[in-house]
């Protein structure tokens, strides 16, 4: 018999020096190894993001500034069009936020890190910065992210040194983004979108956990296979 394996698509731009990056190869074999999750991955840099409609999952991944910041958006806008699972972490969280400003708000907004110079950052930096520190993250009670985690409060990595202005947090809401994790000051950390098969993105980083895979991965994958055996049909078999 022919396993279909769910085809996902880790969009960044892969180097070395991005501790996450590493990490993605252990993380793939422990999802095979111990969940039973083989997964097809496919890198693919921000400038050469083209059709991602054929994948069964989008991983944004850090590593920004990005070599492309509408690749970034392009992807994170696939996947909430095609209601194709997303997982963005650190600044794929940030994209995904940008994506959903410009293309379901209407507001013209930038991430200060890409256009330092523009008056209306959606993305700007933080008064301290995050990057490596660990840091709990409050679940809002009966969100996706609360039902995957199993708990209402999480502790977890951060390597980043930009985030959302609150300003904007409201109209986001008005338009059906959710923001369901917040830090012990009230800073938004996850964002999540009711009625998608699989919509989850955060500021922390869940790939750099200690315990891998970490259960929001677990949960991304699970949701591309769930993807996968849908769209595919049973798996063909061989005689």
């Amino acid at each position: 018999m022919e396993v279909m394996r769910p085809r996902i698509a880790l969009v960044g731009d892969r180097s070395p020096a991005v501790r996450s990056h590493t990490r993605i190869p252990l993380i793939l074999d422990a999802l095979r190894e111990r969940e039973g999750l083989d997964l097809d991955a496919y890198w693919i840099r921000t400038d050469e993001v083209a059709d991602l409609g054929g994948f069964d999952g989008v991983w944004i991944l850090p590593g920004s500034p990005y070599r492309s910041e509408q690749g970034a958006i392009t992807a994170a806008r696939t996947a909430r069009e095609n209601a194709i699972p997303l997982l963005g972490t650190c600044a794929g969280f940030q994209h995904a936020l940008l994506e959903y400003a410009r293309h379901v708000c209407g507001l013209s907004v930038s991430h200060a890190e890409n256009d330092p110079d523009a008056p209306n950052p959606l993305i700007r930096q933080l008064a301290c910065s995050l990057a490596g520190h660990e840091a709990a993250v409050r679940l809002v009670p009966g969100s996706l992210a609360e039902r995957i985690v199993g708990a209402d409060r999480t502790v977890e990595r951060y390597f980043c040194s930009y985030g959302p202005d609150p300003a904007y947090l409201e109209t986001l809401e008005a338009h059906g983004l959710r923001f369901t994790g917040h830090d012990e000051e009230g800073e938004t950390r996850v964002a999540e979108l009711p009625g998608h098969p699989f919509y989850l993105v955060t500021l922390f980083q869940p790939e750099l956990a200690e315990r891998r895979p970490h259960p929001l991965v677990r949960a991304f994958a699970a949701a591309a296979a769930d993807r996968a055996a849908l769209s595919r049909g049973p798996d063909p078999v061989r005689l």
